[in-house]
């Protein structure tokens, strides 16, 4: 099972491709629970499919632009899992990134670690003391 995932907004998108091809789509209003949330919330998608975290063949991402907290939280923890699972893992920032994605996995691509891509400096609150 391949995940496409974007965490570039507020609502998260989050596509299943089974080896069939078939694709099943999600939408999370993930707000600011993104980082507590989200293996939990990929675990049950991936239940719902019949898979789990070891039928992942590979993970494409959304790189941006976006929101700089959803990027990095999203990038860091499918990075995490595509080291850890030893699978690939591709990023695209083009419009039809997903097509892109599947299809640079479909030819053996591997980014290894897929950097966000913010579209402008990250706005970060200083810190208080």
């Amino acid at each position: 099972m391949i995940i496409l995932w974007n965490s570039a907004e507020m609502v998260v998108h989050l596509a299943l491709v089974s080896g069939d091809g078939s694709r099943r789509e999600y939408t999370w209003e993930a707000g600011r629970s993104l980082a507590r949330e989200m293996l939990a919330y990929l675990r049950d998608r991936l239940a719902d499919q019949g898979g789990d975290f070891s039928t992942i063949s590979g993970i494409g991402v959304f790189q941006g632009p976006g929101s700089y907290t959803g990027l990095r939280i999203g990038m860091t923890v499918l990075n995490t899992l595509a080291s850890a699972q030893a699978i690939p893992i591709v990023g695209s920032s083009d419009e039809a990134w997903q097509a892109v994605c599947l299809e640079r996995l479909a030819q053996g691509a591997n980014d290894q670690v897929v950097l966000p891509e913010y579209g402008g400096d990250a706005h970060t609150t200083a810190p208080k003391k």
